[in-house]
């Protein structure tokens, strides 16, 4: 099945206990904050928070009263983590179709609701067994638990491994002007081809979060950009990130209302030829092949 996703996916990662802290009442404030300013897409995974960044995001879209098919909701399963509320001693990732199962059901409890728009499996394992992975699949779809499956984090050979036993909607990967490779590795190029739409994570890259020669070429052509532009440098990132034609959906790590609202505005930004090629120039510090 085909869903639509917002032009940008506001990413609920530091909403919880790892960053922001949100209250019930900042969650719904920021959920319609989002909605108000076109975003309507929001991604998860269940060990946000140490598993509970779901549970808090889903009171506070309870406390919103707005209505579920007004959103769509990304998950995450599969990893296994050592940090949080389970009694995990290795990280590692399970896909058996118990714990497929289990962790989506899981999810749907916390953020009280009846459906995903969106289950991914977070990262590949080496221990992966695509048939078992495709009954957890569409036993979840069946019942009507969710209503598409994806990936994270996977590569065009493991995505065909998956593919070969059920359908693909998407893959969330980094990419980034600080993080080229999936424009030049034949990610995007395979994801083109084989109708999956990519999702970016950190789509920012580390222009502001990084001192080193690549972000300061960047950030000195950033100032540039935006004068010419007039709009702020993250803006700038997120336009030259969806400008490629895979058609890339950022994944805004954004604890900030006021914030995501700007970053709206790369959805009406298109950058000159020249200016795109120039990022990525400064990206990898010279001149491109």
């Amino acid at each position: 099945m085909d869903i639509t996703l917002s032009p940008i996916i506001a990413g609920a990662m530091n909403w919880g206990v790892w960053q922001a802290n949100f209250t019930t009442k900042q969650m719904a404030t920021m959920i319609h904050s989002c909605l108000d300013h076109g975003i309507s897409t929001f991604d998860h995974a269940d060990i946000y928070g140490g598993y509970t960044t779901e549970a808090d995001f889903g009171k506070g879209f309870a406390q919103s009263g707005i209505a579920r098919e007004k959103i769509q909701l990304i998950s995450k399963c599969g990893i296994q983590h050592t940090i949080g509320n389970r009694p995990t001693k290795v990280k590692h990732y399970d896909y058996s179709k118990e714990y497929i199962v289990w962790s989506a059901e899981n999810s749907l409890k916390f953020l009280q609701t009846e459906y995903l728009d969106l289950l991914l499996l977070h990262r590949p394992s080496p221990l992966m067994q695509p048939d078992e992975i495709a009954e957890a699949v569409e036993k979840l779809k069946k019942e009507g638990k969710i209503k598409a499956f994806g990936l994270s984090n996977f590569t065009n050979s493991q995505t065909d491994l998956i593919r070969s036993r059920t359908e693909v909607f998407g893959n969330q990967i980094e990419f980034s002007a600080t993080h080229i490779e999936p424009m030049l590795d034949g990610s995007l190029d395979y994801m083109i081809v084989n109708n999956i739409r990519p999702m970016a994570w950190s789509p920012i890259g580390s222009v502001f979060k990084e001192h080193n020669d690549q972000t300061h070429r960047l950030k000195l052509l950033m100032a540039e950009l935006v004068a010419k532009y007039e709009v702020s440098a993250d803006v700038i990132l997120l336009a030259w990130i969806m400008q490629h034609p895979a058609g890339v959906v950022p994944v805004s790590g954004s604890t900030s209302a006021e914030r995501l609202k700007n970053q709206m505005k790369a959805t009406q930004i298109k950058l000159d030829l020249e200016d795109w090629f120039a990022v990525w120039t400064e990206s990898i510090g010279n001149k491109v092949p």
